[in-house]
């Protein structure tokens, strides 16, 4: 792998030398995500394999170009998993792309995101330097955690080729709840509450489900932990739900795994554009933040921690000064059919404040002097 790590640096080397722009791309399955894209494509999925799985220390390292798939069938054979649930997008994911795009599934609010489970990583910055940051075991950062930087860092400070991870043994007992005619409010409120107590709430989701007959509101709350607490805290939840006029039914959980699924690679019938202008709106905010009065339909995760809806691009000014009020802020996740490139015009990221642009450029600058990673993905 040695000569594939070597092409990867002379790459960078050349490209810093010739002033080109590089854009990096393992499976591609999130190219939606950011800005408009340019620059020669770089693609790293070359650098692959499992380097090592430590099933006794929960730790696995693994190449950049490794397919996340793999990764999480080794993993499933041990009886481990990545606990925040990473979403895919599509068959090609890689691990460096799950690192790059820092984005979590259903569990993240009760798990932590991406970046808490890596525990070292080794990249290659603008000047083709191959460098190597943390380690294996958790206790391992002395200074900046630059490996933990690299989450969400969308490819523009270096190339990911190796990460180590902290994996988690899959959870012994597991139960879903579906609570039927709990409007948002009484819901957030009922997961704010859940949220204060030793439940072994892992994940939630709540939606106005139009494809039920008639259309009713709909909170689902996922529990992992040991049996005892699973159960008991289904009685506890069954009862404080149906306090509030739900009507409660447990899951077959076999059953209800596709739709966590489906809810992670934002595949559920929600996710279908319901016009031509509309674009999916990540609207990130406060657990503990009330109900934005917005006139669109709206699916809920993370406990009131992120809300997804579907409006035009000519609403962001609305819904960033919604959001910024309860001290959230709004990215446009994907265009709309009729818009396209054109919707990102209005700024897929909430702008950053005068103090973290500084910190940005600063960071930018000394990871990748000659811009060699300047797609323009997160902006200018």
């Amino acid at each position: 792998m040695q000569a594939q790590l070597n092409t990867l640096q002379d790459a960078v080397r050349q490209a810093a030398a010739g002033r080109k722009v590089l854009r990096l791309r393992g499976g591609g399955t999130k190219d939606f995500v950011g800005q408009s894209l340019h620059g020669e494509v770089l693609d790293t999925r070359s650098y692959a394999g499992i380097i090592s799985h430590e099933p006794t220390e929960l730790v696995i390292t693994v190449r950049a170009g490794t397919p996340l798939a793999e990764v999480e069938a080794v993993l499933a054979e041990k009886g481990q998993s990545l606990a925040f649930e990473p979403p895919h997008f599509g068959p090609g994911a890689t691990v460096g792309g799950m690192v790059a795009a820092g984005l979590s599934g259903p569990a993240r609010a009760s798990v932590g995101a991406v970046r808490d489970f890596i525990l070292g990583a080794r990249f290659i910055n603008g000047k083709g330097e191959d460098l190597t940051f943390g380690g294996q075991v958790m206790k391992n950062v002395a200074g900046y955690d630059v490996s933990r930087l690299l989450a969400g860092s969308w490819g523009t400070l270096g190339i990911i080729t190796e990460v180590s991870l902290k994996v988690l043994p899959v959870a012994p007992a597991e139960a879903t709840l579906m609570c039927a005619g709990l409007a948002q409010a009484p819901a957030l409120d009922l997961l704010h509450r859940w949220g204060g107590q030793p439940l072994p709430l892992n994940a939630s989701a709540w939606v106005h489900d139009t494809t039920a007959q008639p259309a009713q509101d709909m909170l689902f709350v996922r529990l992992r932990g040991a049996v005892a607490a699973v159960e008991s805290a289904v009685g506890t939840m069954t009862a404080d739900a149906q306090a509030l006029g739900a009507q409660v039914t447990r899951m077959d959980n076999q059953q209800v795994a596709a739709d966590w699924a489906a809810s992670r690679e934002q595949t559920l019938p929600f996710f279908t554009a319901p016009s031509d202008d509309a674009c999916l709106w990540r609207l990130s905010v406060p657990q503990t933040a009330p109900v934005l009065e917005l006139p669109y339909a709206q699916y809920i995760e993370w406990q009131g921690a992120q809300r997804w809806l579907w409006a035009p691009a000519s609403a962001a000014g609305a819904l960033r000064q919604a959001v910024q009020t309860v001290g959230g802020h709004a990215t446009l996740m994907r265009t709309s059919r009729s818009g396209g490139e054109a919707d990102r015009g209005v700024g897929v990221f909430t702008p950053m404040s005068d103090a973290l642009q500084r910190i940005q450029r600063n960071l930018q600058q000394q990871f990748d002097p000659q811009g060699v990673f300047a797609t323009g993905r997160m902006g200018a």
